[in-house]
């Protein structure tokens, strides 16, 4: 049980830091999970994990979330951006495509790259705010960007990041738009787990519950201060 217990603890800090800074969650989640050959390293934590993610966002964000009328056109746009990750990415998955990128090397490069991608987006000038400018190019653009996500080893919320800094966006505005764009993204991951769970008759565990509450916590963490650092 105490090795169950940490085993999902470090599971939860790495989902709950690497989701939402510039570094891939599911490629650190493989590499320790290949080093160490977790136990419980299954669909069912991988689903809690993300449920836990996905919580803490909803949490941070509750008030522009719960103030809809205020708020309606901007998250009608992160619908928008989301459109080409849900379409490229059931291709990809219905078709078995994306299975073949899950190795280290693809993980080793594609992390290399998009640091280099990041820092030099970063240098960018900024001539644009989240207010004014975030239009429906902008979106999509950024949406396009996300696709590449499904790639292990890229990072989702850098490659949003780095998409917001080559349009212009400052730090802090392209990562309020890469964790709104966190929201229906990691919604969807967790209904498709979720329906994979039923497929296979997989019950829910305590374990399970241990993983989305730390994950929760340790996600909530990082969108605090990351959003205070940048």
């Amino acid at each position: 049980m105490i090795s169950n217990f940490f085993e999902i603890l470090l599971l939860s800090i790495i989902q709950g830091v690497s989701e939402f800074l510039p570094i891939s969650s599911a490629a650190h989640l493989i590499l320790v999970s290949n080093i160490y050959e977790f136990k419980n390293q299954s669909l069912l934590i991988d689903i809690s994990l993300h449920l836990g993610s996905l919580l803490a966002i909803l949490f941070y964000f509750r008030n522009e979330i719960f103030n809809l009328n205020k708020n309606f056109n901007l998250f009608y746009k992160i619908a928008v951006a989301t459109i080409p990750l849900i379409i490229i990415g059931y291709f990809l998955y219905s078709s078995g495509i994306i299975y073949e990128f899950r190795n280290i090397k693809v993980i080793v490069w594609t992390t290399f790259f998009g640091a280099i991608l990041l820092h030099i987006a970063d240098r960018r000038k900024i001539f644009k705010n989240l207010e004014n400018n975030f239009n429906f190019k902008s979106a999509l653009i950024i949406g396009f960007f996300q696709v590449i996500a499904l790639i292990p080893g890229v990072s989702r919320a850098g490659i949003t990041i780095t998409a917001g800094r080559i349009l212009g966006f400052d730090r802090t505005d392209s990562t309020k738009i890469s964790f709104y764009l966190s929201i229906p993204a990691l919604a969807g991951a967790s209904a498709l787990g979720i329906k994979d769970l039923l497929n296979e008759n997989i019950e829910f565990s305590f374990i399970a519950l241990i993983g989305i509450l730390l994950s929760f916590i340790f996600s909530l963490i990082t969108i605090k201060y990351f959003l205070k650092f940048i």
